[in-house]
């Protein structure tokens, strides 16, 4: 059976906000993967600078001789030009220049192409390994969590990792590289003041870029969390249509969207003029650079220290510095928020498993599937007590019912059984009551064995059927899917859907819609029952597994489940107690505690809770039949009018 494995890695506690180089480090575990692929695009990435550095000085050189061509020529020498140009070998230099050139461009493809690998593989397995953390996660995370909100998380989070991976290697490494090429150059070749004013313009740049992107961070964050809350609302007004529509609040639901928008508005034009003003510094900063360095160099031209092809060869250095520069302020604020991203997608993987699998548990081995819950106490909520000191046992192949009224801890039964929630374990003595209890399958605690074999083992067909948004033969194959076509239908057949399957225009390729709302609720539990049918698991549990089907439908698919349930241990969860008169056993559940068990019969003599809601189900059923039969024959007598006996007829 295809499942995503259990992790059994320990999470860290779930902690806030951390600081950017947490989550550099977090991950760099994904790229050493492929370190000698980061290796190698890091040499191109070298010999690119190397090259764009060559650039300049071969442009130097060209106007260095062509400066001397122009001399020559203005001494009245023009005669010897030509002879000059190919002696300066002013050809070559030409051709050096595209060389160096085009070098760039070839180790920049280089550097791309051999590091494209390493960002979608590590995009890959980060996403794969957030969407199965949170798969192992409780019920208990999933229903106080917004989907829409964390979806976003995500797929900011990858996108996140794209863009700092793309700014790292492709900007800031780069620019890096180039400063320190150029300012050793400059102190080789040149003066220190060349190199200092580079430096000091750099540091300030940096600096005021740091800060002022700091101050605006907050703003980002807030962007950020607005466009969660908004998303999250607005699929979970979609999702809830039918509500929507019943109840005639569309206009409601705009309005808290809207309210929402109108933060996330003023949130982005505040965003929007700090950017402007962290943009005109940065400018200033450049500029003044610039006029120090290029003052000093047109001094140096002036005063013949200097010829024409180093004022050009400053010029561009600075050009080659300042460009990229202008665009690190964007690439800095983009790589903070890549960061902030990131660490909210990282946040979820600190989640802490609630129900864990223990170190080195085995599958469970199914014997003959007896379920045994022993003393078990349960809340959800510590001041809310569900469950209280619960037991009993549904022996192997038989079925037991349980019944009580909404609310008496029913359906909590059953996820505990599929261990959505964990029991309190009592320390020594696993049956002992002070505890949470102990529920076990053929004497094996469902806490120490793998969740994945216990789920495995268990089929369930639950009152609310939710349907993923794809074709019915994708819903009913779900229960096993590498399950042959043959045996997806033969499952359709056996919950009585297979027919209605077979009237639709594209058959099994149907698709059901968002949560399957394209079809009925009696339609979904077919779906459902056909699904967990397929699985074919040695323990059942049917939870109101009937409830949305007409007293027909019920009847051929309550025929169907006994059948199935006769070679399996199956606990039934009901309200229509007329559903469960079979079953070898019945209890009756108040207020989270056990008030009965027994046969239908010996319940029904004990006078007790479950004599009295039958009699009162009877009543109802009675007075829902003379109902019936009372509107027939009124549809009848206004049908025909000399059905209808005159006034003071008779004998």
């Amino acid at each position: 059976m295809r499942r995503f494995p259990a992790s059994n890695e320990p999470a860290p506690p779930a902690t806030g906000p951390r600081n950017d180089w947490q989550t550099i480090v977090s991950l760099l575990p994904y790229l050493t993967a492929y370190k000698w692929r980061v290796a190698f695009a890091l040499s191109c990435l070298i010999g690119a600078k190397v090259a764009n550095l060559g650039v300049p000085v071969v442009m130097k050189h060209i106007v260095d001789n062509l400066a001397a061509v122009q001399h020559l020529t203005a001494l009245g020498r023009a005669e010897h030009a030509p002879g000059i140009v190919l002696m300066s070998g002013m050809g070559l230099l030409v051709v050096a220049y595209a060389v160096v050139r085009l070098s760039t461009s070839l180790f920049t493809e280089l550097r791309e192409m051999l590091f494209s690998k390493v960002t979608e593989s590590a995009v890959r397995q980060l996403a794969l390994k957030v969407f199965r953390h949170l798969h192992s996660l409780s019920l208990r995370f999933h229903l106080e969590r917004q989907t829409g909100g964390m979806s976003r998380d995500i797929e900011r989070g990858t996108r996140g990792i794209t863009q700092l991976i793309s700014y790292s290697l492709y900007s800031i490494l780069p620019t890096l590289v180039e400063v320190g090429l150029v300012l050793g150059f400059f102190t080789v070749k040149y003066e220190a003041y060349y190199a200092l004013v580079t430096l000091t313009a750099l540091a300030a740049y940096i600096v005021f870029t740091v800060k002022v992107t700091e101050w605006r961070t907050h703003f980002r964050r807030t962007m950020n969390e607005l466009d969660s809350r908004a998303n999250s609302r607005a699929i979970d007004s979609l999702i809830n249509y039918e509500t929507v529509k019943y109840f005639g609040n569309e206009a409601w639901e705009t309005q808290r969207y809207d309210e929402n928008l109108r933060r996330y508005r003023k949130a982005a034009i505040k965003s929007q003029q700090s950017l402007s003003a962290l943009n005109f510094g940065q400018q200033a900063i450049i500029g003044t650079g610039l006029v120090f360095i290029l003052w000093r160099a047109t001094q140096g031209v002036m005063a013949g220290k200097l010829t024409l092809g180093d004022l050009v060869l400053i010029n561009t250095f600075m050009l080659q510095l300042y460009i990229p520069l202008n665009f690190l302020g964007v690439v800095y604020r983009e790589l903070k928020q890549s960061l902030t991203d990131m660490d909210r997608m990282f946040n979820l993987l600190t989640v802490a498993h609630e129900v864990p699998d223990a170190p080195g548990a085995p599958p469970l081995a199914v014997r003959g599937g007896e379920v045994r819950f022993t003393h078990v106490n349960f809340a959800y909520e510590p001041a809310r007590q569900i469950l209280h000191d619960v037991s009993f046992t549904i022996a192997a192949g038989t079925t037991t019912a349980v019944v009580g009224h909404s609310g008496s801890g029913k359906s909590t039964l059953s996820r505990l059984l599929f261990r959505f929630y964990d029991l309190d374990k009592a320390p020594g003595d696993k049956g002992n009551s002070s505890g949470g209890g102990a529920i076990t399958i053929d004497g094996q605690d469902i806490r120490e064995v793998t969740q994945d074999s216990l789920r495995a083992s268990i089929g369930i067909v639950p009152q609310d059927t939710v349907l993923f948004n794809d074709s019915i033969y994708y819903n009913i194959a779900y229960g096993r899917p590498e399950a042959s076509r043959e045996e997806v239908i033969a499952a359709a057949r056996a919950a009585h859907i297979h027919a209605f399957i077979e009237s639709l225009p594209k058959g099994y390729d149907t698709p059901v819609g968002e949560r399957g709302l394209k079809l009925s609720g009696g339609e979904k539990q077919r779906v459902a029952i056909a699904r967990t049918l397929l699985k074919n698991p040695p323990i059942l549990l049917f939870d109101e597994a009937t409830s949305a089907l007409d007293s027909r439908s019920e009847r051929a698919i309550q025929h169907e489940l006994d059948l199935i349930a006769r070679e399996r241990t199956t606990l039934v969860i009901a309200h229509r107690l007329s559903t469960i008169v079979h079953a070898q056993q019945i209890i009756v559940m108040d207020h989270g505690r056990i008030v009965e068990r027994g046969t239908h019969a010996e319940l029904l003599r004990a006078e007790g809770h479950y004599a009295q809601m039958w009699a009162l189900q009877q009543q109802r059923a009675s007075e829902a039949g003379q109902a019936g039969q009372a509107g027939q024959a009124d549809r009848a007598d206004r049908a025909d009018p000399a059905a209808v006996e005159p006034a003071g007829g008779g004998h």
